[in-house]
Formats: structure tokens, sequence, C-alpha cells
């Protein structure tokens, strides 16, 4: 009976051993779902050290109630500050997940491309690629394929998956024709032979509020309601969110409405986690992903980003969901570079990305001290001081409201 058993528990260790230490054979009770949000143009200070006091005591950038904002927003105390603007971040994801590219303690994360605008780092985040070419948000139909349509070509994901944008040139850059997938993009109507009531009122509600930024982008509430609701009336196994609201307010100047959207966005996400606790489909077995596709400038350059804005190409990374070991807000030194968001994305459903051009390497395997030389930023040194938020250095206080 002894010579039997000893067999027997040596094949358990050894095909324990090859599981464990081989992506390509990972064992899965059922095919796991993913939600991958990019969230255009938020920079890695607001989230990490919350409303910057320079901006925030700035009449040129803050129209609405000084006093207000200063009590919704404001604490000189950075840990304080951060969780009042993004609460869900700084509870939920801080303890259950994982928060990459607070850069006070030399945890980066970068666009790989040199241009540090939103086409390239949409499409660089997607493809897991950074293309030379793709230099101008005008860019036609993205010619390289993205980890949405690769997941769309595997077993129990295919016509599952699905993507919803703020931002029209979303459907260029994922290659909607091509790709084949859903891309709900602003004007667009879900179309169906049946619609939920939730459905047929997020379809019409994206029409009912002025288009403040011209017709190529929607209010991200818009475009979450409408997913969310395609979400609960389909169960799609792998979704994207593509918000733009607080790309758009920083452009305009708007810092005090920049801040009110981080905070909703933030919100929403809440409103999204909640939403796959509460349904069997997902609870359990759905991983979320977000990301802004580039970063921008300090002090009065925070409006811009761009070559010609230093330090915009510094972005952030969280993490959470069964497929990501809990460890909250990443302390360690490390490089990480947004080519390589999709294979980590492909690497959560048991995946390797493989398309029509280079991919990324997953982030869990890669060399933690990588790095690539920034004209602006070459050395720890420059790369650290330069990118801390001034609210570090200014104290916060609370003042009257301006007449």
């Amino acid at each position: 009976m002894i010579k039997l058993l000893f067999p027997i528990h040596l094949l358990l260790v050894v095909f324990a051993f090859r599981s464990k230490n081989n992506p390509d054979h990972e064992i899965k009770t059922k095919p796991g779902n993913l939600i991958m949000i990019s969230i255009d143009g938020l920079r890695w200070q607001e989230v990490f050290n919350g409303a910057d006091s320079f901006l925030l005591l700035s009449r040129k950038f803050v129209k609405q109630d000084s006093a207000r904002m200063a009590e919704k927003y404001g604490s000189p105390d950075l840990s304080v500050r951060r969780h009042k603007l993004m609460p869900f971040f700084w509870t939920t994801l801080s303890t259950q997940g994982r928060l990459y590219g607070n850069r006070i303690h030399d945890n980066l994360v970068d666009v790989k491309n040199k241009y540090w605008f939103s086409y390239p780092g949409r499409s660089e985040s997607l493809c897991g690629y950074y293309d030379t070419l793709i230099n101008s948000n005008e860019y036609p139909p993205n010619p390289n394929e993205n980890v949405l349509e690769f997941l769309n070509k595997q077993k129990n994901y295919a016509g599952k998956v699905v993507a919803f944008a703020s931002w029209n040139a979303v459907s260029n850059i994922l290659n909607r024709d091509r790709s084949g997938i859903l891309v709900n993009i602003p004007g667009e109507k879900i179309q169906a032979k049946k619609l939920s009531p939730e459905q047929v009122l997020a379809n019409e509600q994206q029409f009912f509020l002025p288009q403040y930024f011209g017709p190529s982008v929607r209010w991200d509430v818009h475009t979450f309601a409408i997913g969310k609701s395609y979400m609960k009336a389909n169960h799609p196994r792998v979704v994207h969110f593509d918000f733009a609201d607080p790309d758009d307010l920083a452009h305009a100047g708007q810092y005090d409405a920049y801040l009110d959207a981080t905070h909703y966005l933030d919100a929403i996400l809440a409103n999204l986690w909640d939403m796959i606790q509460q349904d069997p489909f997902y609870k359990n077995n759905t991983t979320l992903m977000i990301y802004p596709d580039h970063g921008r400038g300090l002090g009065e350059k925070w409006t811009s980003h761009g070559r010609a804005t230093p330090l915009s190409y510094q972005t952030w990374l969280a993490m959470i969901g069964p497929q990501v070991s809990p460890k909250g807000e990443m302390k360690n030194s490390v490089q990480i570079y947004q080519d390589q968001i999709a294979q980590t994305a492909a690497h959560f459903l048991g995946f390797k990305f493989v398309a029509n051009h280079p991919v990324g390497e997953a982030i869990e395997s890669l060399d933690p001290m990588r790095r690539i030389n920034r004209s602006d930023a070459s050395n720890k040194s420059i790369r650290c001081v330069g990118s801390i938020d001034p609210s570090l250095r200014i104290s916060f206080f609370l003042f009257p409201a301006r007449k």
C-alpha cells in the first residue's frame, strides 16, 4: 500500500509545481472576467497626494466657492486629503488591491511612447506596443491588434468583449471595423431587439446635456450608464471603459471641476465594484485594471501634456480582483510601462497575448529596476524631486470665500 501511495503523492506534487509555474497551464474552475478602465489625463499627483494646495488656492484655476472647495478636498494631512478626493481608492483599493505609481517611493509607471498624449497612450496600453508612427489624435484606424480583439477570439470570450468610450477616437484606437467588437462612442445608442428599461434611459440621457466640449466627447456619467446597463443585461466577460472628463476639464483650466470629476469617477468605480459584488456572474471572478493614458505638467502647466510639457509621461496603475494579491500602495522601487498593461490583462484571464506586433511583458515578470532614459528626467533624483506635488511643500489652510 505504501509503495502505491508514494508515486501518486509524487505525481501530485509535480503537477502542482508545473501548474503554479507555467501560466500556459493554469487551472481555472471557470472563465474569469476583466474590466479595463482608462481615465484620460488623471495625474498620479492627485491619486497619491490628493488635491494640490497650490492649485486649489489659485484664483486662476478655481472659480467655485473657495471655502467650500477647501472643506471638500483640503487638509494639511496627505492621507486625509487623498481620502477626501478618492475614498474608494483609499479604502477599498488600498486594502484589497494594488496601487502603483507613487514616485515618492520610486515606484514608477510611465508611458513608453515619446508623445505623451491620448491616441498614442491609449494605443500603447491596449495594444501593448509603442508604435512610433502613431503621432496624432486624428490617426486613422489603428493597424496594431489590441488585447480586446485578441480575447474576443478566445474560447468562452467570443462575442463577450465590449467597450464604452467618452471620446469618439476610441473607435479608431480599437479599430472596431477590423476587431468586430462592440465599441460604443458618443452619440451612439445601444441597438438590440429588446433593451432593458435602464438601457433605454441610458441611450436617451446622453443627449440631454450640452456638448460642452463638442460632439466628439460625452460626459463620463453617460458612458458609465450605457456600459453598466449593458453589463447587467448581457453579462459580457471583458469590458473596457474609457473616461475623458478629467482631461477635458484640465485643458479648460478648471482645477475645481477637474477635482470634482476625479471625485465622481472614484464614486463611479465604487458603484461598479458594488454591482460586481451583488451579481453572481461577476462576484469573486472579476478583475479591474484602472490607469490613465498619460500624465500632466506641474504648477501652471498642469493643464497640458505632451512633449512640450515636462514629466507628463508619468502615470499610475491600480488593480483589484481575485487575481490580484492585496498589497495596497506599492512602495518598492520598480519601473512599469504602459505597454505592459495589455499582456498583464491577458494573463489575468490565463492567456498569453500575441499580435501582429511585439507585445510588452506582463508586469509581474518585470525586472524591477529596468529603466529607459528620459530627456527631462534621466536620473533618480531629478525624477523624484521634479514630480513631487507642491501640496507636499505648501501647508493647506482654510480661507474665506472670495467676494
